[in-house]
């Protein structure tokens, strides 16, 4: 530990988290509307950091629905605003207590929730990221180290200036939030081994991200944000319902976790519904690959192609969709555990016994009927912002907001009780 050259950020950390566990929600509140009136007043500076960035990645060749993802215009910017605010808003889940009870013995005891403490976050290419997790960190008493896509820096240092002028306008340490802006990837490995200091890592990115941290962390680690997103149409289902559910979940925004990648279809409405579904679709630039069932009813259509092997296990990110027609409910149930990610499920039903079948047997962190993969989302889901969607089953699971950053202590109150 003591040639880890981060040592000195987790130490600074450490010491802010401690004073943040005992901020009043009101200080909390009042510091969360700095940053946003911030984020608006700097607007010009963020814009033009973000800008470098921008042209810095089409330079590099990125991709566009990369830089897409990198991009902040005025209207995102003042979306950040308004998701700190909502945070602000919300109640604060730090010194609550829940299953209180008094033991036959007179004893009272209840749960009570406290900040993790330090929490360490490897993102990407997603400069909004930056002001959820610090947003929702500095709500709850947390401090937080971040690591973000070297693609962001200059975008993420622009954030930061703005997120550590508020804390120190209400007097909470500027070292609350700590970022590492040195792009040497070696930096994550001795983040990972910070145990000292560091309570929790959440990654956020692709799945070589996440299994690096697995494999390389001695510091708990909550994985997500990687999915592969199935939507089942069953034959009951709405078809004109369902074409809008469809193309939300795969055209509002393609290039993020919750987009649909696969596309399920009952073969009883198969021949009618998916030349439907490609018809939609295809002006908004989206292309297909389909099994075999699925390439006979749509031979001929030049953006069709046949599936590869890989394809059904591909998270597409992008304005491509699998196509498979099954027989049954039960072979949609099959693939989706084979194939998903446990992140975003849904079924397009009339028939309610279908509906509550899928409820049941599909075990991702999300499973939806007659809605969009896309609202599996902090923000959609009422908790103001995430800081990611956890895929596992420890602690928290789907949306990460306020309460799954906390945990909580034992609270027992005696009259000079003594254990006979």
């Amino acid at each position: 530990m003591t040639d880890n050259p981060l040592l000195p950020l987790g130490q600074r950390a450490r010491a802010a988290a401690r004073v943040l566990a005992t901020a009043s929600t009101a200080t909390k509140n009042a510091l969360l509307h700095h940053i946003a009136d911030g984020l608006i007043a700097a607007e010009e500076a963020i814009l033009a950091a973000n800008a470098e960035d921008i042209a810095e990645g089409r330079a590099a060749g990125l991709g566009e629905n990369l830089i897409d993802r990198m991009l902040i215009t005025p209207a995102r910017l003042r979306g950040f605003a308004a998701d700190t605010r909502a945070v602000a808003a919300l109640p604060d889940p730090v010194g609550s207590e829940f299953d209180c009870r008094v033991l036959p013995n007179g004893l009272r005891v209840s749960r009570r929730r406290t900040p993790l403490g330090v929490i360490g976050v490897i993102y990407e290419a997603r400069p909004n990221v930056t002001v959820d997790i610090a947003a929702l960190c500095l709500k709850t008493g947390n401090a937080a180290i971040l690591r973000g896509g070297k693609e962001i820096r200059r975008s993420n240092l622009a954030l930061l200036e703005v997120i550590r002028a508020a804390l120190d306008r209400v007097g909470l340490p500027q070292e609350a939030i700590q970022y590492i802006g040195d792009p040497d990837r070696s930096l994550i490995g001795h983040l990972l081994r910070l145990h000292e200091y560091v309570d929790v890592i959440i990654p956020r990115g692709g799945a070589g991200l996440h299994q690096f941290c697995r494999e390389n962390s001695t510091i708990p680690v909550i994985t997500g944000g990687v999915g592969i997103c199935h939507l089942f149409v069953d034959e009951s289902a709405d078809q004109d319902k369902a074409l809008r559910v469809i193309r939300n979940a795969k055209t509002q925004r393609p290039s993020v976790c919750n987009a649909l990648d696969t596309l399920l279809v009952h073969e009883k409405i198969a021949a009618t519904f998916l030349p439907r579904v490609v018809d939609d679709l295809t002006p908004a630039g989206v292309t297909f690959r389909a099994d075999e069932t699925a390439m006979d009813i749509l031979a001929g259509r030049p953006n069709v192609q046949p599936a590869g092997p890989a394809d059904f296990d591909t998270e597409w990110m992008s304005l491509v969709l699998g196509l498979r027609v099954v027989p049954d409910l039960d072979t949609a149930i099959a693939h989706i555990r084979e194939h998903s990610l446990n992140h975003s499920d849904g079924i397009l039903t009339e028939n309610w016994s279908n509906a509550q079948r899928f409820l049941n047997e599909v075990d991702s962190s999300a499973v939806f009927v007659n809605a969009s993969t896309r609202f599996n989302d902090g923000g959609q889901l009422g908790l103001g912002a995430e800081v990611a969607i956890s895929t596992q089953k420890l602690h928290a699971r789907g949306p990460m907001g306020l309460e799954e950053l906390t945990t909580y202590k034992w609270i027992v109150l005696g009259d000079g009780h003594i254990r006979e």
